[in-house]
This record gives C-alpha cells, structure tokens and sequence, in this order.
C-alpha cells in the first residue's frame, strides 16, 4: 500500500469532501480523485461514497483511516524530531483569539513566547468566531463561553465573570444601581449590539435572574469600551479584566459584586481538534499558555 496514497486519503476524510482537499493539498480536485480511485483498486475495497458536498466513510474506510491517522502523525514526528535536531524549535501556528482577552492580556504572553521561540511563527487573529477552528482556519483557538463544542479537546483557562463599573467621579455624581432591575435605567456601555435586547445571567448562591438591557454605547474593542467608561459616558458591563487595573487604583468603581455575571459565557478554553498533529510547537504553546492563565488567576486571586 503506497504510504503517500494513504495519507492523501486522511487528508480527505479531514477536510469533508474532494473539494476542499484539493484546496488544502493544492491539487487538482480530479488528481485527488485519481489517488482515491488508485487506492481503493489496490486493496480490492470501497473506502467512501462520495457526493459533490462530502464523504462517507464505508467500514473498511473507517478502519484503514484510523490507520492512516496513526502512520501520518508518526511520519510528521519522524520529520519533526530530525528537522529539529538541526534548527532547534520552529514551525508556524495559527492561533485565533477573542478581541478583549486577546489585545488586553494575552498580548503580552505571546511577545514573551515570540522572544523565547524566534523560529515558531505566529499568525495571530483577534475575533469572536467559533467556526474557524472547526473549518480548519486555525490550529489553537481561545474562547470564552459556557461549554466548549463536544467535537473539541478544550482545556479551561480560567472563570470569566462580568461587572458593573464606572469612573469613580462619575460614581459620586450619579451613583451605581444596587439592584439588578436598576441596570435597565443606566447609560449602559457594553459589547452587545445596540438596539438589540442584551440578555445577561446574574448568579448568586443559589439563586439565577435574567435581566433583559439595552446598551446605549456598544463595541467589541474592550479598550474603547475601557477610554469610554474612565471618561464617564455611562455604567460599563464589561469583563473584569478590562478594569482591574483602573479599579486597584481607584479610578473605576464597581457595584453589584455579590452577582456573578454573564453575558457570553462564564469560562476561558483554549480549543483545538482531537484529529489533528499536534507538534512540538503547538505543544511548546499549549503548555506556555496554559501556565501563563495559571499564573494570571492566582494573581488576580491574592
């Protein structure tokens, strides 16, 4: 059995269909064909039936993909630790993070891995979607939300809790509300769209309300949202970790902390796909990351 021909097989079972792994492979969709038609003559058996839009893997195709899986991931380990032996640590990720988290603190963390690993290259992308790790956009992918999709390996990061906050002299102007229902009668500055009803989720103990806001000033860019709040435009609703530098000075008050607030999601995951290679580097970023966020609980903890 050609080796090639195989891996040329679980490459196509990863991408879905014929088309996006002539993509992928920078083939041509009928070359591709070709191989697969070759491979399944020379073992005498089906693997997959096809449609214009996807495969579906025949039993015979399941098992020898299983196989594949394991015979390309081990070719890539061989290549992998000799290549390494010769120019160190390298290789190139693509890692997709939320725009607050990802411009306001890990930022910092991954120009401290850039400088520790020169030959990893990073393309890195700040945004909110989920799809791309599932569409193969990207190798790594932090998000915050209440679960992880079920076809993910997630490991969490840390709790995300929301607050309600304003700029201290703002604050002795005005006042923070003190109840819940309060927050519907505030300029409220937030990241969901305005016009749109915001449904956010409050916890204590054992208790859950869901309260139903409408923003008057709206953004995805949380340092916007920060400049916005500390220049007294209104009541934030924002991550802590936007303001918990400006509230440990004492430029920002908070209310309502008893609450625990959620808006997208209460917890950080870094994703990734259980059938995909995972090498030294990404690795060598799994293990940074996941010890940075360590390290950023405990302190936010003492």
């Amino acid at each position: 059995m050609d080796a090639q021909a195989l891996t040329l097989f679980v490459s196509i079972v990863d991408a879905g269909n014929l088309s996006q792994a002539a993509r992928q492979l920078k083939m041509s969709r009928a070359n591709v064909s070709y191989h697969l038609g070759q491979l399944e003559k020379s073992i005498g058996l089906q693997l997959m039936r096809r449609t214009t839009r996807q495969v579906e893997l025949t039993e015979a195709g399941h098992r020898l993909y299983q196989h594949g899986c394991v015979i390309r991931d081990e070719v890539l380990a061989a290549r992998e630790a000799v290549t390494t032996m010769a120019k160190g640590l390298h290789g190139a990720l693509r890692v997709s993070m939320p725009t607050g988290f990802g411009h306001m603190v890990m930022s910092g963390w991954l120009i401290e891995f850039k400088r520790l690993y020169p030959d990893i290259a990073l393309d890195l992308r700040f945004e909110n979607r989920v799809d791309d790790l599932l569409r193969e956009e990207v190798d790594l992918a932090v998000r915050v939300m209440s679960e992880p999709p079920q076809q993910t390996v997630a490991i969490e990061l840390a709790r995300v809790r929301h607050v309600i906050c304003a700029a201290t002299d703002w604050t002795q102007r005005h006042g923070l509300p003190q109840r819940l229902e309060a927050l519907a009668e505030v300029p409220l500055l937030t990241s969901a769209v305005v016009g749109r009803e915001l449904r956010v989720a409050a916890y204590r103990g054992d208790e859950r309300h869901e309260i139903a806001l409408r923003p008057t000033l709206a953004s995805e860019n949380f340092q916007f949202l920060r400049e916005a709040i500390l220049a007294g435009l209104g009541v934030g609703l924002v991550p802590d970790y936007v303001v918990r530098q400006d509230r440990a000075e004492g430029r920002v008050t908070t209310s309502l902390d008893d609450w625990w607030l959620s808006v997208f999601g209460t917890r950080l995951y870094l994703l990734r796909m259980p059938d995909r290679y995972q090498t030294l580097a990404m690795r060598t970023l799994i293990d940074f990351v996941v010890a940075k966020a360590r390290a950023w609980v405990a302190d936010d903890a003492t």
